[in-house]
This record gives structure tokens, C-alpha cells and sequence, in this order.
């Protein structure tokens, strides 16, 4: 947002319009402060820590058709990375049946760019199919919370079951060791 649009909104309405921006075009918006007063204190960030705390979520999911029926996906994660003893280490692709079409290795850890967008394909599926994009932590593993859609009609946030496809969790590819 310009800023001289930001001084004429009211700080409260600001953040509704961020978040239903947010909401909308499922990217990620980072809020400058207006004032001295709106500045975050050091135990606060700009961005809004996972709901959860200790695990990674799914914030953003775009594709775009690479050919027939593929498609490259931009993930966009929020994780409470510390470094490599804690990190986001993969997002994926999984059908509502639990299985595995494609899995993102993220190498590092992204302490310090939260959230984070990293794309990967492509993956093969009829743009009506409806699947799930998750992350997974390597200290916690998954989460509940993901994005499930398709891509013909979009992605929206879903909660799923603690055991969804947990056996994933051991599939390949795994991850090697973290550089930083």
C-alpha cells in the first residue's frame, strides 16, 4: 500500500484491508509501521506468528500450467525456524486420499524471511482434482493446518486431522543436512 494511503486509513481498518488482501490474492503483505507508536516491540514481529507456534503453515498457494495437466506451484510458508535445529524442511502436494504427488526439499532454514515463497513442480494432476498443500517441520512434522483446492477454483486454508497421511513423514525424498 502507498503510504500516504496508509496515514489516511485508520489503523484498525488498515489491518482489516491487509488481511482481506491477504485473504484475496493469497500473497503475503508486510506492514510498515506509521508511527513510532505502531512499531513493533522487540518480542513482536510485522508478520503474525503461526497459530500454532511449533509448527509450519501453508499461507499461499499459486500454480501455474507448465503443460497439459502440469503445473508449477508457489508455496508460501510461515514457520517458527530458529535455525537448523528447528525449520520448515519441505511442503507438498497430496491428494485428499493421503498421497504424496510432489514434495519441495527446502534446504536452509529461513529464519530471517517470514514468511517464505519457494516454488517447485511441476506437478501432473487434472486441474479439477482437488488436493492438499502442507508443510512439515523437522523438529515438529506436521501441523493440522493447510490449503486444500483445486487448481480451477483456488486454494482456501483447511484444518486437518492430526494423523492426516502422517506416514508421509518417512517417504522420499527426504531432506539432507542443513547448511544453516
Amino acid at each position: 500500500m502507498m503510504p500516504y494511503l496508509q496515514r489516511a486509513i485508520a489503523p484498525g481498518l488498515l489491518a482489516v484491508l491487509t488481511l482481506t488482501a491477504i485473504a484475496c490474492s493469497n500473497r503475503s503483505v508486510t506492514l510498515q509501521p506509521n508511527s513510532p507508536s505502531d512499531s513493533p516491540s522487540d518480542d513482536q514481529t510485522a508478520v503474525a506468528a503461526p497459530l500454532n507456534g511449533q509448527f509450519a503453515e501453508v499461507v499461499g498457494v499459486e500454480a501455474q500450467p507448465q503443460a497439459a495437466d502440469s503445473y508449477m506451484f508457489a508455496v508460501t510458508v510461515q514457520s517458527p525456524d530458529t535455525g537448523c535445529e528447528q525449520y520448515a524442511n519441505w511442503w507438498e502436494v497430496v491428494t485428499e486420499e493421503g498421497e504424496l504427488l510432489y514434495r519441495r526439499i527446502l534446504i536452509h532454514s529461513h529464519v530471517d524471511e517470514q514468511p517464505f515463497e519457494r516454488s517447485g513442480g511441476p506437478v501432473s494432476l487434472p486441474p479439477e482434482q482437488t488436493v492438499i498443500v502442507r508443510a512439515h517441520m523437522n523438529s515438529s512434522g506436521y501441523g493440522t493446518q493447510a490449503m486444500q483446492g483445486t487448481i480451477a477454483t483456488g486454494f482456501e486454508e483447511t484444518t486437518l486431522p492430526k494423523d492426516f497421511a502422517a506416514a508421509l513423514a518417512t517417504a522420499a525424498p527426504q531432506p539432507g543436512d542443513c547448511p544453516y
